[in-house]
């Protein structure tokens, strides 16, 4: 029967080469099952319907000069006329049915999948364009999908509708955008078993990530039930990150996860009815946990490696890769049913660096999830339905529940979107990102918040978040061209505390992370007191207790929830910049800091100078905090060597005197961080005036030094900065201060030790810079904003030096 076969081609038999015969998805199909099927990526069998078929049924019609009649002058800005031409060349494929040499092909390649799984299987029939799925142009969405179709009368009904999808509104638009030919694009048919997801999970793999197009992570998105509500937007999945270059080293970690609403899944009709596919509630216990176990998570970063490395080997060039998955409920096992090239970051220019600035905040509005960076304002315009696209104008914010591929026409015309539902790989989030549009999607309650006609501002250049303001806010864009700037001696890092926008700004140039704050995390993310989680029956607060039961839902045990959230915090920022050098921190609170996080009274002492109090490195072996501490560590411990981020550097946080870094330094080791031991480094904070006159003492304790120029000014000057009384009379550049900087530098040069600055004073003062450069100092952390205006400074300074030297 398969050698007999004009027109049906077995994944067996396909490979990449045949896209021109079986459009993209089926050729990538073909070629997974075939080659990359043996490394254990596991494909669901199936067959193409080639395009030759396609062609088969407008010839056998005659419906070719009726179809070229239709498209004659279509016009993608007239959406009524559109949509009208749409239907009628639509209309012309239904009315054609399939030639009977064709559907007896059909047939009996369905009957051969029927012996392979069953009878009467059930399958999915997908379209395949094609000119599908190229690095230019992805086609994603652009025709229609059948789920769960079983049996020759359903199998047949979905192949005619598949051929006249090639006619939907949104793939007529789509070809007129980039430029294709009507006629010279046909359509293939993949029939392939479906995977029982409806019972289990599915989502969308990408390796690269999404928003920021960082190369390193194999980013994955879940949720139960049929793959459909992912990419439709109708559910905000759960989202994990896996690091690649210590994944291929061995390390099976996950260094991120975001839990989903994932309030409705898509599975299998009713038995007997016509409905195939249906959505119904997720049941809330199943919302408050993750969809996919750790081991699936890996197993699926497995196949996502295993993908791009088949496909960059046949490009002889990296290939990021967008993939669909499923799990299948009945057996356990986990199947890729897509694979195609990601193609929009994957092809973004990164020599020049655009960045969006917020120039002041208003009132918000809502938050969801941001797409792309940038910051758009406008008017907003609801669109309760496709019936209504006609009345959006161009250059408004388009608010939704949700899109679907119907939607492209308007919303290429979109200043900005937001959406009530959907995740970051829904078709909002996809469309907007190709677009290069602003988009915050699965924000909830969008539709209702944001009037018609209201002015908003929407702004993705936050972090994670994305933020719809009230109002037309003030923004500005910075360009910097990177071609060609060298690296200066002086090593220049960044201060960074929020994970979120760790990927983001590791593409500016720069030499690592001097500064990662353990405080932001532990705030932002965290937001008990590890105490608390160590001892709850020591929260007599009902409250605060219900608070932190709710906060750690779903965690094995309380310890846990603080041990996963620091180790993924710190751990997206050392695998941003890995393998360049990231120090964190150890937790600085004061205590009456401490004390605002959720049960943290019953732990905090009353002080009335939290500032020079129990804070830094007097907390780590006291009883009062050691078991917290212990959780810290066992964080780092989980970074360094359950991640394989070696790149972190810990640093000791205000320690007043060489005997208490040697008691720090021994609880370290006593929980597993033993400096020295497989290249850890431990760094001190240089911030108090005794770490600068003992700096030898504190060298043989230490590898390296941080000056934290804000509590040094502090202490040499005796002013409390956050006095409103005394702050004027807070700088850095008093004489000495820099004084005790210089002294602070010779010394670690002396004892051969690393030392840098990691505060406030070189972002703001340009001529602090460039006394620490003169002085030799070995590196300057500093925000972000500051990191290339400071480069160019150091440059210019140390080719002065340079110059002075020679004469």
């Amino acid at each position: 029967m398969e050698k007999d076969s004009k027109y049906i081609r077995w994944f067996k038999d396909i490979r990449i080469e045949d896209v021109p015969l079986v459009g993209g998805k089926n050729a990538s199909l073909g070629e997974m099952y075939r080659e990359i099927g043996r490394e254990g990526v596991r494909i669901p069998d199936g067959f193409a319907i080639t395009a030759g078929a396609y062609w088969h049924v407008v010839k056998s019609a005659g419906i070719l000069d009726g179809l070229k009649s239709v498209m004659a002058g279509v016009d993608k800005a007239d959406v009524g006329g559109l949509a009208l031409r749409g239907k009628k060349a639509r209309d012309l494929f239904l009315g054609a049915g399939l030639p009977d040499d064709l559907w007896a092909e059909i047939m009996g390649a369905y009957d051969g999948l029927c012996e392979e799984y069953g009878a009467d299987t059930d399958v999915a029939v997908r379209s395949s364009a094609t000119a599908e799925d190229l690095p230019t142009a992805s086609f994603a969405g652009q025709q229609e999908t059948y789920l769960n179709i079983r049996g020759s009368n359903s199998l047949k009904e979905a192949c005619i509708k598949c051929f006249a999808s090639l006619f939907t509104d949104r793939a007529i638009s789509y070809r007129i955008d980039n430029k294709f030919d009507h006629f010279k694009v046909a359509l293939s048919i993949g029939v392939m078993k479906m995977v029982r997801s409806d019972i289990a999970t599915s989502g969308v793999t990408f390796t690269l990530d999404t928003e920021t197009g960082f190369r390193d992570v194999v980013f994955i998105t879940a949720s139960y039930g049929l793959g459909e509500n992912i990419v439709q937007g109708a559910v905000n999945p759960d989202e994990y990150y896996v690091f690649k270059p210590t994944f291929r080293g061995g390390c099976r970690a996950i260094i991120r996860k975001n839990l989903g609403q994932k309030k409705v899944k898509m599975v299998y009709g009713l038995g007997g009815s016509k409905v195939l596919t249906r959505n119904v509630e997720t049941p809330e216990e199943d919302r408050r946990r993750f969809c996919l176990t750790d081991e699936e998570v890996l197993s699926l970063a497995s196949y996502a490696v295993k993908i791009e490395d088949h496909y960059s080997k046949k490009a002889g060039e990296a290939r990021p890769m967008d993939i669909e998955w499923a799990k299948d409920g009945l057996s356990g096992e986990l199947f890729i049913v897509q694979a195609r090239p990601e193609t929009v970051q994957s092809r973004k220019a990164m020599d020049v660096l655009e960045t969006y600035r917020l120039e002041k905040k208003g009132k918000v509005i809502v938050r969801g999830k941001r797409v792309g960076e940038k910051i758009a304002g406008g008017k907003a315009r609801i669109i309760s339905g496709a019936a209504h696209l006609h009345l959006f104008k161009p250059g408004e914010i388009l608010i939704a529940n949700t899109t679907t591929p119907d939607w492209e026409p308007v919303m290429k015309t979109a200043a900005g979107i937001v959406t009530n539902r959907g995740g970051r790989t829904c078709h909002a989030a996809i469309v907007s990102r190709e677009l290069g549009v602003p988009a915050v999607v699965g924000a909830e309650h969008a539709t209702e918040k944001i009037p018609s006609g209201h002015e908003v501002t929407i702004s993705c250049a936050e972090g994670d978040e994305g933020v719809v303001y009230e109002g037309l806010l003030p923004f500005h864009i910075e360009k910097l061209d990177l071609r060609g700037i060298p690296r200066p001696r002086t090593k220049i890092m960044m201060n960074l505390g929020n994970p979120e926008e760790a990927f983001a700004l590791s593409m500016i140039p720069n030499d690592g992370v001097g500064l990662a704050r353990m405080e932001f995390i532990i705030n932002s993310y965290i937001k008990i007191h590890p105490m608390a989680l160590v001892h709850p029956e020591k929260v007599a607060d009902e409250a605060a207790l219900r608070e932190i039961n709710e906060m750690t839902y779903g965690c094995g045990n309380k310890e846990e929830y603080f041990v996963e959230k620091l180790a993924e915090g710190v751990g997206t920022i050392a695998a941003s910049f890995y393998p360049k050098p990231v120090v964190v921190r150890l937790s600085d609170f004061k205590t009456n800091e401490y004390a605002s996080l959720a049960g943290g009274k019953y732990f905090e002492p009353a002080e009335e100078n939290p500032m020079l109090g129990f804070r830094g490195a007097s907390r780590y072996y006291d009883e009062k905090y050691r078991e917290g501490f212990a959780l810290e560590c066992r964080a780092l411990k989980r970074v360094r060597e359950g991640m394989g981020l070696t790149n972190l550097v810990i640093m000791v946080p205000f320690c007043r005197r060489v005997e208490e870094g040697e008691k720090v330094l021994a609880e370290m080791a006593k929980n597993g961080l033993k400096r020295g031991e497989n290249g850890l480094k431990v760094y001190v904070m240089c911030e108090i005036p005794n770490n600068v006159m003992r700096i030898d003492g504190f060298s043989a304790l230490f590898d390296g030094f941080s000056i934290g120029s804000n509590d040094l000014t502090q202490l040499v000057l005796g002013v409390d900065r956050d006095s409103a009384l005394v702050a004027h009379d807070f700088d850095e550049r008093d004489p000495g201060v820099m004084e005790m900087v210089s002294m602070a530098i010779r010394g670690a040069r002396r004892n051969k030790r690393h030392i840098g600055l990691c505060g406030q004073a070189p972002s703001d003062y340009p001529e602090f810079a460039e006394f620490l450069v003169k002085e030799g100092i070995d590196s300057i952390s500093l925000n972000p904003d500051s990191v290339m205006k400071i480069t160019l400074r150091v440059l210019e300074i140390e080719k002065e030096i340079e110059e002075l030297r020679h004469k």
